[in-house]
């Protein structure tokens, strides 16, 4: 046998394709089948303990009802025509059947009630924290520091606004889905490693993707992160897997991700055609604003992750940054790319988290803007889990396994730390109310959360203090049509049609198909009698939305006035069929039949009205008109003197009892309420001329002259 000659190694060891980076130290406590199910546990139910507090939370104004509580095929439930349209529509600029499918289940068992969707919101979230757990153990090898990794991911105070906000189903649905991809190629590598195909696990890796994709189109860049993820941690880059790599291994690589990037692409080109169409891709700000504000955006989510105060739901776009800050951001994101790099072959993970941090931010990164945000705390739900591997398998390293019980009992009060504040946190999502309240409070001219503040305030009752906050919404952005919309609905609550009419307008100057306000200006013109012109709007606004209940409801009454019955039973039919338990439809529905002289059929959809509202008392007076028609004057008189009750102040239903009760020959009742008609609307001529019709006797008229 032959020798090698003197300094010359005659082989070379090649490291495990499939070894961790900082390799498993026998003074750690190792992982055992016991450990492993006690961290699934400690994960999952964690979760869901911490994020329960939401479930006794509201729904929001802001997205939750067009996801959910006004979207028409939501609230149907899972129906086939349901089913065809999240499949086949782009509604809200997305597609995302998988969410739209999440909510119309809910909606099936749970209907209305917050409970249920938010209880949904929270076990997603917790399953993704699991699945973050079981896919970095696999792929790394590193037991506690993936657990570690996925409490911070699971508990920190950025994934509150993701799980608490129904309308962010898509965030926890698609995370859960992304986990479970990266699980599945973990699981595709091992394959390859000991000799096997890896079909099945490449297959479900494949369908997670597709799964996340319908859920959030934002996880597009799974397929280049799987790239990472070759180069670190599973090392099948060729070369060293770290700086220097196989140019033939690497084309492998990329050829073997084709089907995924397939994926990414249709995806996202059904996603920018959806935006197109609905109009939510925004040309106000030049190119050079939105990279500067995506630079600015990565050090304010970097602040936000180690300081995570001063939480919103929303962070205006500022238009133009200071240079400065701009300036320190660039520099801030190239010094840290420089120590990734020059890391990268020593410590790979860093700059596999950084890049993954990076990539993952692109979609929403703002360079192609959507919305009028900045920046949003849920578009941190997938990214930050590449920063958090970057810094938490650094300080793995720095630590060792000689510090190991120091570094558990600082990882548990870090942990501790995150929890009390996503606690509190999850409080500011309690409602409409205290969720913009704080936005108001922690960020400035926040145009947005003064207009959605305000629409809580309407609709609690207190129109005073919602104007105000309208007001003040136009007085940030005077071309924010949506507040021109609302100022004008909230003055027409207090009768002032004529000035509600000029908001309307302003705000159809501004965005002519802005399909509420055509509604809201059909309303107003209603009810000055200009019928002809308020159909023109309810049209316009059904042409673009046939599906909006409230502008058939109110088609239908305006018909209706025009002597067009047939037609107006028709509309009103149809915003029923949209939304069976909208009371006003009912009503409305039952006015028209009372009108046409079918009044038994009008009686049936005023009793469906008040068994949806039993303290409705414009509905018991409307009941009680067509008993005296059929000459039910008993329970006509009950169903007056129950309006009177549930509204004191009521001159019609006193008018209406008064003239029954005098039909009753209850001549001393009936006057009594024909003049407390008269006191409550001193112009109301019915009530005078039933009045001076029941006074005109000699005993009646001494009567009045006491």
């Amino acid at each position: 046998m032959k020798s090698g000659k003197a300094g010359q190694v005659t082989s070379k060891a090649k490291p495990m394709a499939n070894a961790p980076v900082v390799a498993a130290v026998a003074s750690y406590p190792e992982e055992t089948r016991g450990r492993r199910w006690a961290v699934i546990a400690a994960l999952f139910l964690g979760t869901v303990l911490l994020f329960a507090r939401a479930v006794g939370h509201d729904f929001v104004n802001y997205d939750d009802p067009d996801y959910v509580t006004a979207n028409e095929h939501v609230r149907a439930g899972v129906t086939m025509a349901g089913l065809k349209w999240a499949f086949f529509s782009g509604d809200i600029s997305y597609w995302h059947p998988l969410t739209w499918v999440s909510h119309m289940v809910d909606w099936q068992f749970y209907g209305n009630r917050a409970a249920g969707h938010h209880a949904t919101s929270v076990g997603w979230h917790a399953l993704a924290a699991v699945m973050a757990f079981l896919a970095l153990r696999r792929l790394t090898g590193a037991f506690w520091t993936s657990a570690a990794c996925a409490a911070l991911f699971a508990w920190h105070p950025l994934r509150v606004e993701s799980v608490a906000w129904v309308a962010e189903r898509k965030d926890v649905l698609g995370g859960f889905f992304w986990m479970t991809a990266l699980w599945a190629y973990a699981g595709y590598a091992e394959q390859l490693r000991q000799g096997r195909r890896g079909a099945w696990e490449y297959a479900g890796a494949l369908a997670a993707f597709a799964g996340g994709l319908m859920s959030k189109p934002m996880l597009v860049t799974l397929p280049c992160v799987l790239l990472l993820l070759d180069f670190w941690p599973l090392r099948r880059a060729g070369g060293d897997g770290a700086t220097k790599m196989d140019a033939a291994a690497c084309g492998k690589l990329v050829l073997e991700k084709v089907p995924f990037f397939v994926l990414s692409a249709a995806v996202s080109w059904i996603t920018v055609v959806a935006q197109k169409q609905v109009g939510t891709l925004s040309t106000v700000l030049t190119l050079g604003e939105r990279l500067s504000n995506a630079a600015v955006a990565v050090v304010r989510y970097g602040a936000k992750f180690f300081v995570p105060v001063d939480l919103a739901v929303l962070y205006p776009h500022p238009g133009q940054w200071p240079a400065e800050k701009v300036g320190f951001a660039v520099v801030c994101i190239t010094a840290l790319s420089a120590l990734a790099v020059w890391q990268g072959r020593r410590r790979p993970w860093i700059v596999f988290g950084w890049l993954w941090f990076l990539g993952t931010l692109v979609p929403v990164s703002g360079i192609v803007q959507v919305g009028i945000q900045s920046m949003a705390d849920r578009y941190t739900y997938v990214p930050m889990l590449g920063a958090q591997i970057a810094l938490l398998w650094t300080l793995r390293e720095w630590v060792g396994p000689a510090a190991w019980r120091t570094a558990a009992w600082v990882g548990l009060a870090v942990l501790a730390g995150c929890a009390v504040r996503t606690f509190g946190q999850i409080g500011v999502w309690r409602n409409s109310f205290t969720l913009f309240d704080q936005a108001i409070a922690v960020t400035e001219k926040n145009y947005l959360a003064h207009n959605n503040r305000g629409t809580w305030l309407f609709d609690a009752g207190r129109v005073d203090e919602a104007i105000a906050d309208y007001r003040k919404s136009l007085a940030i952005n005077p071309r924010y049509e949506e507040a021109a919309n609302n100022l004008g609905h909230a003055l027409a609550q207090q009768g002032k049609t004529a000035e509600a009419i000029e908001h309307y307008r302003a705000a159809l100057r501004l965005k002519p198909e802005l399909v509420e306000a055509h509604n809201n200006l059909g309303n107003a013109l209603s009810d000055l009698g200009q019928i002809d012109e308020a159909i023109t709007h309810y049209e316009f606004a059904l042409a673009r939305r046939p599906d909006h209940a409230d502008a058939l409801n109110n088609y239908g009454v305006a018909l209706a006035m025009k002597g067009r019955m047939p037609e107006a039973i028709a509309r009103i039919e149809r915003a029923l069929q949209l939304a069976p338990d909208k009371i006003s439809a009912h009503c409305n529905l039952g006015n028209v039949c009372a009108m046409m002289g079918k009044h038994e059929e009008a009686v049936a959809h005023y009793r469906r009205a008040l068994a949806l509202n039993p303290n409705d008392a414009r509905t018991h007076n409307n009941v009680g008109n067509v008993l005296a028609q059929q000459g039910k004057l008993t329970e006509a008189v009950a169903s007056y003197e129950q309006a009177i009750r549930l509204e004191a102040v009521n001159p019609e239903a006193h008018a209406n009892l008064g003239f029954a009760l005098a039909r009753l020959e209850r001549r001393d009742d009936a006057a009594r309420h024909l003049r407390t008609a008269l006191q409550q609307r001193p112009d109301y001529a019915q009530a005078k001329a039933w009045l001076d019709a029941l006074l005109a006797t000699p005993a009646a008229a001494l009567e009045v002259a006491k």
